[in-house]
């Protein structure tokens, strides 16, 4: 943290530094909504995230150019973790001697005093437990803030400011900036803590599935002894992770030796219902318009942690049943004609995995498109490609698009689509890489069989080709 950081009551103007990010974003649309004049710049904006920026009233310049800091001075810079040290804003605010922060830095700076910091971290399912923790909150009449790191559909944004004691974060194991490389999770000063899982990924920072490991265990060993740690124990890194540490741990799961499990797991048209046990307690029937296994083990998570919170499980499951999910996880964007078209966040295996099983599940009756786009750092490379065979076996066809910006990955370490294709192929699923977003678009309009589920997952816009998918099919019913 700079040493010359006004204090927050002398800070009018705050200028972010890639602003289109979902957590750059979303701090600032918190900003705005506190009364700062807010500013930002980016290579490029979509959806939903440029819609937030513009109902704030935010105004995004495209690219980056020392002017956007130097033609009006702002009082404060925050610097994104995308941001390199060679980015000419970055180095207009330190030349400029500019104060600057960082996102995590800006987040507890600005909202996070006095508040108890509770922080959802693990390689999986951050997102929608933190919208399904910080509603459970709401609806019990606590008032908390909450940060999540997509749009909560129950928040109709990305971000809630309460006047109650807690602040929910979605606590990511990235790191923070250029000038700092410590996961932003650390940044929290975390009282409660949910940790629902811990995977090898980041390949662009972590070098093995051991360091991973470490960070997440630094980040437990800094929970203090009168706080609380909810647990994915079922996982055996995630066991090992909070193995002796000072604070409190109440694992959760399937099996034992997890202190809360479900039974009676069932899954109909309108969601999931399954029955809560802490130890040989019975504690409730809880029911949610959620899908797939993982998403039990969400909602588990969610609910062990806000009863540490002091939320009893009914007032749990009565919150459950108006959860109404985040967008780009399973959202089904559109129907025409019978093909129904959705939008997925899910880019790691594990999660590519679980989420063609919920939707094989949710719509057994359709035929299940599997269209995945490898976008980040560790899916561009060749870490997971017999691992990603497996995770999109359970469609009953796969379209593997380009790999995003193949220029910045070395080809000899590049992911290779045709080798994913061909290991499908072997299994009998008919698989198809293709590179460009119209040409993926028609083919999918050419073979679709009347009754339809396109599962596109990317972390990205993708080309937008949801809408793009959708307008096409529409221009083809109007004929």
């Amino acid at each position: 943290m700079p040493r010359d950081l006004p204090p927050i009551e002398g800070i009018r103007h705050v200028h972010l530094v890639a602003v289109a990010g979902t957590g750059m974003g979303t701090l600032a649309c918190m900003l705005a909504d506190r009364g700062f004049r807010v500013t930002g710049s980016d290579m490029d904006t979509y959806p939903p995230m440029s819609d937030l920026l513009r109902d704030s009233g935010i105004t995004v310049e495209k690219g980056f150019a020392a002017d956007h800091l130097l033609r009006e001075r702002p009082d404060l810079v925050v610097i994104g973790n995308a941001v390199h040290h060679d980015n000419p804003e970055a180095r207009a605010a330190l030349e400029a001697g500019i104060p600057y922060l960082s996102f995590p830095d800006a987040v507890h700076q600005f909202f996070m005093g006095g508040k108890h910091s509770v922080v959802i971290s693990g390689t999986h399912g951050k997102t929608t437990c933190t919208s399904i923790a910080g509603w459970i909150l709401v609806h019990a009449g606590h008032d908390p803030s909450i940060l999540v790191g997509g749009v909560a559909e129950n928040l109709n944004g990305s971000f809630r400011l309460g006047e109650g004691d807690h602040f929910v974060v979605e606590g990511d194991e990235y790191d923070t900036a250029f000038f700092d490389k410590t996961p932003k999770f650390l940044h929290y000063d975390a009282r409660s803590l949910l940790l629902t899982s811990c995977e090898f990924d980041h390949a662009d920072i972590y070098d093995s599935i051991d360091q991973i490991q470490d960070a997440f265990r630094e980040l437990v060993r800094s929970i203090p002894e009168d706080g609380q740690i909810v647990a994915a124990t079922d996982i055996p890194a995630v066991s090992q992770i909070v193995a002796d540490v000072a604070a409190p741990v109440e694992g959760y799961g399937f099996k034992e030796p997890a202190l809360w499990r479900v039974s009676d797991v069932a899954f109909d048209p309108e969601g999931t219902q399954c029955t809560v046990w802490r130890g040989d307690k019975r504690m409730a029937r809880i029911r949610a318009p959620l899908f797939g296994r993982y998403n039990v083990e969400n909602m588990l998570g969610a609910v062990a942690l806000c009863h540490g919170l002091g939320v009893d499980v009914e007032a749990a499951g009565e919150a459950l049943k108006d959860f109404r999910g985040v967008r780009r996880r399973q959202q089904i964007r559109g129907e025409v004609g019978g093909f129904m078209v959705m939008d997925d966040f899910a880019h790691h295996p594990t999660a590519v995995s679980e989420t063609v099983a919920a939707m094989r599940s949710r719509f057994p009756e359709r035929m299940l498109w599997a269209v995945f786009e490898p976008r980040t750092y560790t899916s561009r490379r060749r870490f997971f490609e017999d691992e990603f065979v497996e995770a999109l076996a359970g469609a009953d066809r796969v379209v593997i698009a380009g790999v995003f910006r193949p220029d910045q990955i070395p080809q000899g370490e590049r992911m290779r689509p045709e080798k994913v294709v061909e290991g499908l192929r072997a299994r009998g699923i008919a698989a198809e890489h293709i590179l460009e977003v119209d040409e993926i678009i028609e083919h999918l309009v050419r073979e679709r069989s009347g009754s339809d589920l396109a599962l596109i997952m990317s972390n990205g816009g993708f080309g937008g080709i949801w809408d793009r998918l959708l307008a096409r099919l529409r221009k083809l019913e109007e004929k």
